[in-house]
Formats: C-alpha cells, sequence, structure tokens
C-alpha cells in the first residue's frame, strides 16, 4: 500500500523507524548497518527529510542524531499513515472487538523500535481475557496485515521499551 506510493525503500524505512514511534532516534551509521545499506543512500533520504522538516538533526558526541519532529504540521497524519501501514490499527480493533477486559496494548520488541522485522510482538494486559478469541483472531490478524503476530497475556510489566497502543484510562 505505501510502499507504492513511496517507491524509495530507504525512504520508507526511514519513515516507519522515526514515525512508528516518536522516541526512537538513531544515527547515520546505526542506520546503516540496521537496514544494511550504504551510508550514502542513507545520507542522501536523511537530508531530504530534515530539510523538508520531518525530522530533527542534532549532534551528540561527534554523531548527528535523528529523530522524528513531533512539531512539523503532518507528524500526526505520518504517524497515522505509518501505524496503519505497519498494521497497528488492524490489531487494535481485532483485539478489543470481543477480548474481554483488555486495559493496554502494547507493542515490544523490534516494531516498537521501528524494525520492520516480520513479527509483531503484542502484549495484551488486563483481566479476563478471553483466551479462545485471542487464539482465533491472530491468524485473522496476520492475513489482514500480512505480518506475523505474537500477542501474549501480561499481568504487569515494563512499559519503557513498548509502544502503547491502546489505553483504557486514555482511549488512545
Amino acid at each position: 500500500m505505501l510502499d507504492s506510493l513511496i517507491t524509495s525503500k530507504t525512504r520508507l524505512r526511514l519513515l516507519v523507524k522515526f514515525f512508528v514511534n516518536a522516541n526512537n532516534q538513531s544515527h547515520l551509521r546505526g542506520l546503516a548497518e540496521e537496514f544494511g545499506e550504504s551510508t550514502n543512500a542513507i545520507r542522501k533520504e536523511l537530508n531530504h527529510l530534515s530539510q523538508a522538516g520531518y525530522l530533527h538533526k542534532e549532534a551528540i558526541k561527534n554523531k548527528i542524531s535523528y529523530r522524528a519532529n513531533p512539531g512539523h504540521p503532518l507528524f500526526g497524519n505520518l504517524q497515522g499513515i505509518v501505524r496503519k501501514y505497519m498494521g497497528f490499527d488492524t490489531v487494535v480493533d481485532q483485539v478489543l472487538e470481543r477480548m474481554g477486559e483488555v486495559d493496554q496494548v502494547v507493542v515490544v520488541g523490534d516494531y516498537a523500535r521501528g524494525i520492520d522485522s516480520g513479527t509483531i510482538a503484542v502484549h495484551l494486559y488486563g483481566s479476563d481475557i478471553n483466551q479462545a478469541y485471542l487464539e482465533k483472531v491472530t491468524g485473522k490478524i496476520e492475513g489482514l496485515i500480512e505480518r506475523k503476530v505474537a500477542i501474549e497475556i501480561k499481568q504487569t510489566g515494563d512499559l519503557s521499551e513498548g509502544l502503547v497502543l491502546y489505553d483504557r484510562k486514555t482511549k488512545w
């Protein structure tokens, strides 16, 4: 879907990296290693995105660090498009439909860090979660978003490493 609109695979990977979670930041060499691409190709795309104002550049210890610019007028729209491209909206909608008392839906692992590795790890926090429905809906979600999904039910956990997609208290 989005890959047909944005034909540069490097640019698409950068948008996913930085806009799936606004806390993600990285530098040129780290991105080159992560993506397995040349620093020149990545530098070119980083420069385009920075000049357009989508990314912030910041010098930290002789390295230039990049992160999403939440002050950009299109930040919310871009983040929404990237999250929809990743299938996060589908995950939340399907999980909340008949799952039980879900307090939070949290993406952890690679996808929380903006790495499109193929398997979305999701932690569900809540009580009286319908395990039978969860097993049934996981295959349906995978078919809809064309990615593997690993959903795990948790009672408590450290949310500092995750990306909260839904919180009953805030309803987002």
